[in-house]
């Protein structure tokens, strides 16, 4: 990926250097133990999260990992997030709209969002209260060594997803999706959100397909990106934990279906393409 030719953005704010309260990072596969301590238990990943960050709030904050303080890594991401606000501007004035850039906060460790507290054993996220992405560049470490992902197009696949969300907020997609959650069933919630993730990875497609329509990307890209995309899905983070999966616990969507959306997304370079939420859509 040629992401030194892609515009740099500066809604970038660097958080590595201070303390997230004392919340610890875990890794991938401590996430997927976390998700099934969550299911044994009954209660949700993010509230066993929660449970870990109250235990840590009194300990005394770890040193910046080193993957987090990466120039290089910042400044790729810094034209990548740039790159997706250039192609955002463009699609939102075509459908006679304006588009609102996010902002992307560097941490290590943990942060404070508007959203609360967060570790980053979360992963990257996007807080809709504050309209920003966080991401711990660690994460990028452990996806290449540890979960066989590497490669700079997998991390751009990364953020553009995070943008993804950040694009469903601008739409109202996720307010829709969040109201009707509160109307129902834990199992039928986790499906609207595994409809609302797959069309961010769908969107991150769009993104894609807007770099490779301007020569951005390398005959291999789309492949470390699909790579990325397998190694995150909800059964193989639980098979990864050594369980049984447990669909009705998906969150996220699987592998399969977290490639099937991105590559139709890259293919179709359109966000009409992504509607996870058509009825005669079957995930």
């Amino acid at each position: 990926m040629r992401w030194d030719q892609m515009r740099e953005s500066s809604n970038v704010e660097d958080q590595t250097g201070r303390s997230g309260a004392g919340l610890g990072r875990l890794s991938l596969g401590g996430v997927a133990v976390v998700v099934v301590i969550g299911l044994l238990l009954g209660k949700s990943p993010l509230e066993i999260l929660g449970m870990v960050a109250q235990q840590q709030v009194h300990a005394p904050a770890a040193a910046p990992n080193a993957a987090s303080q990466d120039p290089t890594a910042k400044q790729m991401v810094r034209h990548i997030l740039g790159d997706t606000e250039a192609t955002w501007q463009q699609i939102f004035a075509a459908r006679g709209g304006q588009y609102q850039e996010p902002k992307l906060v560097y941490f290590s460790g943990a942060v404070q969002s508007a959203c609360g507290s967060a570790s980053a054993a979360m992963g990257p996220f996007y807080c809709p209260a504050d309209q920003k992405v966080y991401i711990d560049l660690a994460f990028f470490q452990e996806l290449s060594q540890r979960y066989a992902a590497p490669g700079d197009f997998a991390q751009a696949y990364v953020i553009a997803h995070e943008v993804g969300h950040h694009v469903q907020n601008l739409l109202g997609v996720s307010a829709q999706v969040h109201a009707r959650q509160q109307q129902l069933s834990k199992t039928a919630a986790n499906q609207l959100s595994v409809r609302l993730e797959l069309q961010a990875d769908c969107l991150a497609g769009v993104w894609g397909h807007s770099a490779a329509q301007r020569g951005l990307l390398d005959p291999n890209d789309l492949d470390e990106a699909l790579q990325a995309a397998n190694a995150i899905g909800d059964d193989t983070l639980q098979h990864s934990a050594g369980r049984a999966v447990v669909p009705d616990a998906f969150t996220h969507g699987t592998s399969a279906q977290r490639m099937t959306w991105f590559r139709r997304g890259m293919q179709a370079g359109d966000l009409n393409h992504c509607n996870t939420f058509d009825p005669q859509v079957i995930l």
